[in-house]
């Protein structure tokens, strides 16, 4: 028997059915060793001796790693199929090591799909480990626990915040800066003259003004160029082209993830989940199948096979003129190419014939797969565009139209960009034209768009932050610690989160630059292929981050004033319970500062049914909400009325509260209890009675 060890048990079911009787496959759940967080700073890493690192096994992993050295030593032989990219490299060594296998002789299986065809291929074609791949990786974790663990005790001690990291912060940087543009920004106003023609057949805009851009800055200048304008206006030229609109490349991990979330609003992380489960295979019948390819790619490349099965099929199915041409990657350092695009495993599982055995999500994600990677290899659409400029008085207005005249990949895959279908009438040139009406509507420029987790993924890829696998995993840690929050599908940075990117910045300005994470990247990219060496790139590191830590350490002064009852500085101070601010002569002094709560806002309209007082507006965790000024004497919270808050009170007539004097009303019972006799002044008095049959 031979053992094959994959990460994910949803894959080792499917490729054990592939591989037969003779095969084990078992998953080690990904990855099962990690720096220990011990020695110098709890790094887990010997920075005097060539930063060599110290691996421990995951406690959550020391059933599975126990279970696969049991099996591992009743096999003939142990072949390593991991993951194709740095991470999944990694994992493979790591398992040779704790499982004592010959690194440089242990088979090690790559494949894109997760097909039987593709399995058997790779087993027929294995390779070892790759160690530069290896070091690439390990070097990359070790940078990020120096500046993660580091930079994080750093903040927690001065500023309360939790977490801080190489890509995170950056990433944050960017949603903080886009934010600070956003509330600088200053409207301006500016106002459009459109105008109706020829019995209002067709409308056009003003653009120039005697061969000049027409800029109306505000009202009055907009009704003094009504007031120039003429009744009639004569068409000056008539312009025919032709546009033709490309296919879009198939999706990378960035691009999936930005079309998902504009199509069918779905995180980062919800489309990583279901791209996964898409890969790892799905039931259809009796057997499972991986539908895509590996989802997590940075490259467009396409196999020569898919292509020709491909073209086969947008030849049989919509005729030769729909082929189109193979879209290559830019230029770019990056892009791991040896990678393909995410693509179906096969074009004759069509979403149609998949629908039965996907969810609603699936479904969707997957067409939105299927069809981006095959009308990739169509031909492009073509539009007739008619663009009409029409002259009065020295003013021109332009009108365009759009006609189809071949659908192209469109046929298949509706793209975001197209243009509303305008069709004008029959122009001729000098041909006089009557206005029917003129209008003028004000308009203010707008400020740039925040962040969705879409446009922060673009971004991202476009300054080089950052890996494919690494995008949905760095957004989910900013809203874990609280950093930021999605409002309407904005990303908004919190108070937190303003402070920590701002103090980073101010104090780590190197690496706080998008540049840096970039040139790092291309830096681990040179260990790969050998033009660089892994002590090289942690020494410069490790120098120029310990000099600005270093002094951040010393002149980083965080000032939460003095303390009233012995006048000395106060500091920020942590314990299990959190972070709080407190005197720092302790223990000879204790004072510890209280948190303010903010005053709730009195409302002038709204009255409490229960004892009369105004009603306030208060925050809870799960949102705001109206309650009794009178709390905690009174609990009324509006929406959370009783039965006898929603029923208007009955007055007794010549009747009296023999405890205050109040008046006395009836109340309405809760479920099976009767109405009884209450006096108005409750809670202050609560004096009731039944009612007498």
């Amino acid at each position: 028997m031979k053992l094959v060890i994959v990460e994910s048990p949803a894959k080792s079911h499917t490729i054990e059915k592939y591989l037969g009787s003779s095969y084990k496959v078992m998953a080690s759940y990904g990855h099962i060793r990690d720096l220990s967080i011990t020695g110098e700073g709890g790094l887990g890493v010997d920075v005097k001796n060539d930063f060599k690192p110290t691996y421990v096994i995951n406690d959550d992993k020391k059933n599975i790693v126990a279970s696969l050295k049991r099996e591992a030593k009743k096999a003939e032989e142990v072949i390593l199929a991991t993951d194709p990219d740095r991470e999944g490299e990694a994992i493979s060594w790591h398992l040779a090591k704790v499982l004592n296998l010959d690194v440089n002789k242990t088979k090690r299986l790559e494949f894109h799909e997760i097909t039987k065809p593709a399995i058997m291929k790779a087993l027929e074609n294995p390779r070892h480990i790759d160690l530069n791949l290896v070091s690439s990786q390990e070097t990359r974790r070790i940078i990020d626990r120096i500046m993660g663990f580091k930079l994080s005790t750093l903040l927690k001690k001065k500023i309360g915040s939790m977490s801080a990291g190489r890509v995170q912060s950056v990433a944050l940087k960017l949603i903080v800066d886009r934010e600070k543009e956003v509330l600088a920004f200053k409207p301006k106003e500016f106002w459009t003259i459109e105008g109706s023609f020829a019995s209002k057949t067709f409308k056009a805009k003003l653009e120039k003004k005697n061969g000049v851009d027409v800029k109306i800055n505000n009202d009055e200048e907009a009704t003094h160029i009504l007031n120039e304008l003429p009744d009639k206006f004569v068409c000056s030229s008539i312009k025919k082209s032709k546009k033709r609109t490309e296919s879009k490349p198939p999706f990378t991990t960035s691009t999936l993830q930005q079309e998902a979330y504009n199509k069918f609003k779905f995180s980062t992380a919800k489309t990583s989940l279901l791209a996964q489960r898409l890969y790892e295979g799905i039931d259809i019948d009796s057997e499972r199948t991986g539908l895509i390819t590996y989802m997590r790619t940075d490259s467009i490349r396409l196999s020569p096979e898919f292509i020709n099965s491909a073209n086969s099929f947008i030849k049989e199915n919509y005729g030769e003129q729909y082929l189109g041409h193979i879209k290559v990657n830019k230029s770019n350092n990056q892009v791991q190419d040896a990678h393909e695009a995410i693509r179906p495993t096969s074009l004759e599982n069509t979403p149609k014939l998949m629908k039965e055995y996907l969810t609603r999500d699936l479904y969707n994600l997957y067409t939105l797969i299927y069809n981006r990677a095959l009308t990739s290899l169509m031909a492009a659409r073509e539009d007739e565009i008619t663009s009409v400029k029409l002259v009065g008085n020295g003013y021109e207005f332009k009108t365009e139209g759009s006609i189809p005249v071949f659908d192209g990949f469109t046929k298949i895959y509706n793209f975001d960009e197209e243009q509303e279908q305008v069709a004008l009438p029959r122009f001729k040139e000098q041909e006089v034209y009557s206005v029917d009406e003129m209008t003028k509507e004000q308009h203010f420029t707008k400020a740039p768009s925040r962040f969705t987790e879409a446009r922060l993924v673009k971004t991202m890829e476009e300054v080089g932050i950052g890996r494919p696998s690494t995008y949905a995993s760095t957004i989910s840690t900013l809203y874990k610690h609280d950093y930021i929050e999605a409002v309407s599908g904005s990303l908004i940075p919190s108070e937190q989160g303003i402070l920590t990117s701002d103090r980073l910045e101010k104090y780590f300005p190197t690496f706080m630059d998008a540049k840096f994470t970039a040139n790092m990247e291309d830096s681990l990219d040179n260990i790969v292929d050998g033009s660089s060496s892994r002590l090289a790139l942690l020494d410069s590191f490790y120098e120029s981050f310990m000099h600005l830590f270093d002094n951040a350490s010393k002149t980083w002064v965080e000032s939460y004033g003095k303390c009233p009852i012995c006048g000395k500085d106060l500091e920020l101070k942590s314990s299990r319970y959190g972070v709080f601010v407190a005197c720092s002569g302790y223990p000879e002094c204790h004072y510890v500062q209280k948190e303010e709560k903010e005053k709730p806002v009195i409302s002038e309209d709204k009255i409490c049914p229960r004892c009369g007082k105004p009603l306030v507006l208060r925050k809870s965790k799960h949102g705001e909400f109206y309650g009794c000024s009178g709390y905690p004497d009174c609990t009324y919270i509006e929406g959370q009325e009783k039965a006898q808050d929603k029923v208007p009170l009955e007055t007794i007539p010549d009747r009296v509260c023999p405890r205050c004097g109040g008046t006395l009303v009836v109340r309405k019972g809760i479920g099976k209890k009767s109405d009884f006799i209450a006096c108005s002044n409750f809670p202050k008095c609560r004096y009731t009675e039944s009612i007498k049959k």
